[in-house]
């Protein structure tokens, strides 16, 4: 042992184990490639051994880059895409904002005090409305970050890298994560990795291997056709190698599940690890199809078909302060179609990831993106696509041309640019292997994908919007202690409601001129339904490229509702398919009218130019500053909400053309699905031919329905605009209360904080102007 490792112990607090640590012979090197359980039999005791790990993670973290480099080595060639080395994030030496997190804190002390102050009182008109807003400036808003791509293309060693962490396992060749996976920040403090494994219900999952059991019978009396390999894969992976004999059998019963109770609970299983690897090793089994290896005989059960998502939380990970990452399987079967659905409409950013060797010309990885663009674009809230291509190092000199390829061939699809400019698409280059290696090079671009997640944190507006909030309520407080004339307040009232009638008319004005759009937009949709649906019907029943579609996906397109997803990984959607005129001729106006940065537009615009006019009446009546201050911030607070239920609302409204087709069109797929027999594949065909022919008025429906939702969300945000408004004036100016406790000493701490972080923001905003390098909405978008 050398005195490195003896002052370190000693520094720590932990001298009393230099003796083990020498017996052991760990010396400086070899302190940092210690693992779990090597730290485990060196400190046996649970309260030392965190107090070691703790600073042992921060002194990894704040060790020179050089250093780290000489450590990172991988344990396997390019290809094999195996094991390796832990690589330490970039952790405390990097914060997202040390003095803001202070802050925070300090100013949240303060607002306990004073809710407590408050609690004990019991006689504050105020009392439940100001216990309200101090409850209400805690808010957990996180950005998802949706991955994408094709089996193999090294989604999960992407993730490993950039968020420092060898946690997600990865395989080799036909391998791939075959479940949802999220990754986020622990939020309990304790330091430790967790996984918590959502499974699939345990009905859905009876169906689902009768049917496997019904094609497996079918293709043995078909002498044509061979076994199918990923029936045999689940089956084998669920019930072991005498999988066959479970057929017969009763495949729910609990002797099968043993390791996974909680699957027949319908509860969700937990687990943890000291370490990423550590927890890696455990989660093999349940997220990827190459977990039963020949060479491992102890491995005779995988789990991954039963499971729907698996969420994993890491500890002291300023990358994921307020960030999900999402490793979105392609494949994914019923069960898991609703949750991946509803995920990737809520994504802010999506990275499509493909190896760089073909990236351009991969037609797998285009076809993803253009799946998934109406659902992040029009019907999501997509505002940034990262395309990211993998395996740099092995085209170091044509970085360049890769690039320029790319743009070109995001600018041709007519599909994705219904819903994106190329101002949302940014590219970048990586290698994990180099990365994991501690190989500096300019085309490796994973530490700028670090800084995409760190402004997305956001760390900054966070804070702000609490301090901002809390001077507020402060001010309010204060302000209903005074005693002033009641003439002023009176005078003020009149002409803040005065103002409030004519914002609300503007907002109102602004949104029926879009309804008037979108109804003369839809009407023409209608027409072109109803003259052209023969068409769509064709393009599914007829592909190009087959001449006709064969009965096995004809028959799973009928019984899944008009949806299905081939082996391939594309979806065929029946009912987008019918509603795909009523879609076009809406597009370029439902960009227009609700943007994804959330800025303009008819209803973004109106909310955001919503003003009371606080910071003016505030010159001319001086005697109710206060009370003006705190309205101020409750109309910042509620034009973010409402900004909130915009976005949320325009997602049901997108979508509402599409689920209405699939409500009238629900009784003819299931009249389909019945259908056995000769000429089955033309009987459906005719059967869903006539029922279109019968129901065309579902075109005008599906336009109904859409305008239908656009009114609803109208009603709603004038209806809550004018009512938290009217409340907070009520309570503000025409409620006094001298019971409150005084806060003077709170506001002036608070508002001198408050003024120091809009002094920062606009330092910042001013440097991320000069410098140029992201737009600066990127940057503060998330503060308005």
């Amino acid at each position: 042992m050398d005195d490195f490792v003896r002052d370190k112990l000693t520094e720590w607090g932990l001298s009393n184990y230099i003796e083990k640590f020498q017996d052991g012979k760990i010396d400086e090197k070899s302190l940092y490639c210690l693992e779990h359980e090597e730290i485990k039999e060196l400190i046996p005791e649970q309260g030392p051994r965190s107090v070691f790990k703790h600073h042992l993670k921060e002194l990894k973290v704040c060790r020179p880059a050089n250093d780290k480099g000489k450590q990172l080595k991988r344990k396997s060639d390019l290809q094999g895409e195996g094991r390796k080395e832990r690589v330490p994030s970039k952790r405390q030496c990097e914060s997202l904002g040390p003095a803001e997190t202070a802050i925070k804190s300090k100013v949240k002390r303060t607002m306990e005090s004073v809710d407590a102050r408050i609690a004990n009182q019991v006689s504050i008109k105020l009392k439940d409305f100001l216990q309200t807003k101090i409850k209400d400036l805690e808010t957990d808003k996180r950005e998802l970050v949706g991955v994408f791509g094709r089996t193999g293309a090294g989604k999960s060693l992407l993730i490993n890298a950039v968020i420092g962490e060898d946690l997600l396992p990865s395989g080799e060749f036909r391998a791939c994560t075959t479940v949802m996976i999220k990754v986020e920040a622990s939020t309990d403090g304790k330091d430790e990795f967790r996984a918590e494994i959502e499974f699939i219900k345990k009905e859905d999952w009876e169906s689902e291997f009768w049917a496997l059991q019904r094609r497996i019978t079918k293709n043995a009396e078909d002498d044509t056709k061979d076994e199918d390999d990923d029936i045999i894969e689940k089956l084998s992976a669920v019930y072991g190698e005498n999988w066959r004999g479970i057929l017969v059998e009763k495949p729910m019963d609990s002797r099968h599940f043993r390791e996974i109770p909680e699957f027949l609970k319908s509860e969700n299983k937990i687990l943890t690890s000291g370490s990423a690897e550590g927890l890696s090793e455990q989660l093999v089994k349940y997220t990827r199809n190459d977990s039963i290896q020949e060479e491992d005989p102890d491995v005779k059960r995988a789990y991954w078909p039963l499971v729907k998502c698996v969420t994993i939380r890491v500890p002291n990970n300023d990358f994921l302060q307020h960030v999900t990452l999402v490793d979105l399987p392609v494949d994914r079967n019923k069960s898991r179609d609703e949750m991946w659905r509803g995920i990737v409409g809520n994504c802010s950013t999506v990275w499509i990831v493909t190896e760089i060797v073909r990236a351009a010309s991969e037609k797998e990885t285009w076809e993803i993106l253009e799946e998934v663009c109406s659902l992040i674009g029009n019907g999501g809230e997509c505002r940034h696509i990262c395309f990211i291509c993998t395996k740099s190092d092995l085209l170091n000199h044509r970085i360049l041309r890769v690039k320029e390829e790319l743009k070109k061939e995001f600018n041709k699809s007519i599909k994705i640019n219904k819903h994106f400019s190329g101002e949302c698409f940014d590219i970048f280059t990586v290698s994990s292997t180099e990365y994991f290696q501690g190989k500096q090079s300019q085309d490796n671009e994973i530490p700028k994908l670090q800084e995409v997640l760190k402004k997305l944190n956001g760390c900054h507006s966070e804070t702000l919007n609490y301090v901002s909030g809390a001077h507020g309520i402060l001010s309010l407080i204060k302000g209903a202690r005074l005693r002033e004339t009641a003439t002023v307040k009176a005078d003020v009232c009149k002409k803040l409601e005065e103002n409030m009638r004519c914002q609300l008319t503007a907002v109102k004005t602004n949104v029926e001129t879009a309804y008037n759009n979108f109804e003369r937009c839809l009407s023409n949709g209608v027409e072109q339904s109803r003259s052209s649906w023969d068409r769509s019907l064709e393009s599914i029943f007829k592909p190009k490229q087959k001449g006709g579609i064969n009965f096995q996906t004809l028959r799973c397109i009928v019984k899944n509702g008009g949806i299905h997803k081939t082996r391939r990984g594309r979806q065929i959607n029946l009912n987008m398919k019918l509603a795909s005129y009523l879609l076009d001729s809406i597009d370029d106006e439902f960009r227009k009218t609700f943007p994804n940065e959330g800025k303009d537009g008819p209803f973004y615009g109106a909310i955001n130019r919503f003003t009371l006019d606080t910071k003016g009446l505030i010159q001319g009546y001086k005697e109710v500053e206060l009370h003006l201050t705190f309205l101020n911030t409750e109309e910042e607070k509620i034009k973010k909400e409402l900004n909130k239920i915009i976005l949320d609302g325009k997602k049901i409204i997108y979508n509402s053309l599409t689920k209405k087709i699939e409500e009238i069109m629900e009784d003819c797929y299931k009249r389909a699905a019945e259908i056995e027999g000769l000429g089955t594949v033309a009987k459906i065909q005719q059967t869903i031919e006539s029922h279109v022919k019968k129901h065309m008025y579902m075109f005008e429906q599906a336009k109904e329905a859409m305008l239908t939702e656009l009114t609803g969300l109208k009603m709603k945000i004038l209806e809550k605009l004018e009512k938290t408004m009217m409340e907070s004036i009520e309570l503000s100016l025409k409620t006094d209360d001298h019971s409150l406790p005084d806060v003077s000493d709170e506001l002036e701490a608070v508002k001198k904080l408050y003024d120091e972080l809009k002094g920062s923001s606009a330092q910042t905003l001013g440097k991320a102007q000069e410098n140029d390098s992201y737009d600066v909405i990127d940057l503060f978008g998330c503060w308005l």
